[in-house]
């Protein structure tokens, strides 16, 4: 149910801002935080929901869908008996319980989220639940070309069906797809596709879609496929945020085109990366007042969620929430969502055009890069530096008026949030990494401008 004049409670910037972070950060401070620390703060946080959820229906089937999805694929970890890590199936059971109780019924995870364990965790929390009470989607994540014959890729399948617990799925990707090569490889030559559509007319997929990293003409390639009839889908996952919508760079493409051109097929849009990886939701402090001054107790995030969620083919916007504070000041956004303002709206776009301006990496932590074969820890690294950039900690000489300042909290905040035998410093530049990068980022050559930086930082000399 969606009501219109709902005056929505939000977090303040400081406590939001206070545990923000991705599962890389998860590790050290859930140990300590914990499942009863979540409860408590999903009770302290629980007042500030005062509306029901926002649902969209999907037209091709009736599907009546919340409009924050739980992304899962930011799961907690905790360290295991033996010093390793491992996902913390009490959170994650605590926090999938909260969703649905809160009107989430949309579940998006992958076999290679979370080190591959996501779909297992989440089948664990989710199969507590009734079967009709939530929606699952998941990928077909051949990426490796050991996995891409028709075999390989079809246990994969049957392997999402087992973790998950389930003996359908709702959504089913093709996953990550950008260029005409790797789709014909992944999913056409082997024969898979023509398997799957077999298994959506068996029910066994109620849906078939793709979620899309790449190049503008390779989307319009997969639109001409929907326009033939060669593959009729059912509808498609794009990255959409108030930055990229008009400002997209690399290889993404405008998410305004994207929307578009699947409005006008009449093909559902759902929604990720939201926060740019996180970005959208730490923005520097011009920025921060900025909004801060329209809306004084909204969190920052909460203006990037919005905004996404406003486009009306928008069927779902998926949020990966590994802490309750994360989960609890979406909840507040989307229940109900109150649509942005053509002032709103301009003032995002004022906000995009400024980001632009700073030399942040276009990482958003989706970790597909990881693990990396020598323990860097990549999007550590990269969110870190983000954070120090719009925070005003990367000085560009020793001249700087605050360099002292800005010298010290870069080089303690570094350590802290990054292991020493996992930053920078150790990448050999072997270029593994690169080709799972959907951002398109050269990571070698951004780790060796980055540790370059440190290492003048260290010694004085920059």
């Amino acid at each position: 149910m969606t009501h219109e004049n709902t005056q929505n409670t939000y977090l303040n910037r400081r406590d939001f801002l206070k545990v923000l972070g991705g599962a890389t950060l998860a590790v050290g401070a859930l140990n300590a935080c914990g499942d009863s620390a979540a409860k408590r703060t999903i009770a302290r946080l629980s007042g500030n929901i005062t509306g029901d959820m926002t649902y969209r229906i999907n037209p091709k089937n009736g599907d009546r869908i919340s409009l924050l999805g739980y992304g899962c694929m930011r799961w907690a970890l905790r360290r295991n008996r033996t010093g390793g890590e491992e996902i913390d199936q009490d959170i994650v059971n605590k926090l999938v319980d909260t969703a649905i109780e809160h009107g989430v019924n949309f579940f998006d995870t992958s076999p290679v989220y979370v080190q591959g364990w996501s779909e297992t965790a989440t089948g664990i929390a989710l199969s507590r639940h009734p079967r009709n009470s939530y929606y699952i989607s998941t990928k077909l994540s051949n990426f490796d070309p050991s996995i891409q014959g028709f075999e390989r890729s079809k246990e994969m399948y049957y392997n999402s069906l087992r973790n998950l617990q389930v003996d359908y799925i709702d959504y089913y990707l093709l996953h990550s797809i950008g260029d005409s090569r790797a789709f014909q490889n992944r999913y056409i030559n082997n024969g898979i596709l023509d398997f799957l559509k077999q298994e959506k007319a068996a029910g066994r997929i109620r849906s078939l879609g793709w979620s899309f990293h790449g190049e503008k003409e390779f989307f319009d390639y997969m639109l001409s496929l929907y326009d033939s009839g060669e593959f009729v889908w059912d509808f498609a996952l794009i990255q959409l945020n108030y930055v990229d919508y008009r400002h997209a760079s690399g290889r993404n493409v405008n998410a305004e085109y994207l929307n578009d051109e699947l409005l006008k097929r009449g093909i559902p849009a759902m929604v990720m990366e939201p926060l740019l990886g996180g970005r959208l939701a730490s923005l520097n402090e011009y920025l921060t007042e900025q909004l801060k001054r329209r809306e004084p107790e909204a969190s920052v995030a909460s203006w990037a969620f919005r905004f996404a969620g406003q486009p009306s083919n928008v069927l779902t916007v998926l949020s990966g929430m590994t802490y309750a504070e994360h989960l609890m000041d979406n909840l507040a956004t989307f229940s109900p969502l109150v649509p942005l303002t053509d002032e709103e709206l301009a003032l995002l776009e004022e906000t995009a055009q400024i980001m632009l301006k700073y030399p942040t990496v276009p990482c958003t932590t989706c970790q597909y890069c990881m693990p990396c074969p020598f323990g860097i820890d990549i999007p550590g690294v990269f969110s870190f530096y983000n954070r120090a950039v719009n925070a005003g900690n990367v000085p560009n000489s020793s001249q700087d008026e605050d360099y002292r300042r800005a010298r010290r909290a870069f080089l303690v905040g570094y350590d802290r949030a990054v292991e020493r035998l996992r930053q920078a410093t150790h990448c050999i530049t072997c270029g593994k990494c690169v080709p799972h990068c959907p951002q398109n980022i050269d990571i070698p050559s951004e780790m060796v401008r980055i540790d370059n930086f440190v290492e003048q930082l260290r010694q004085g000399s920059l």
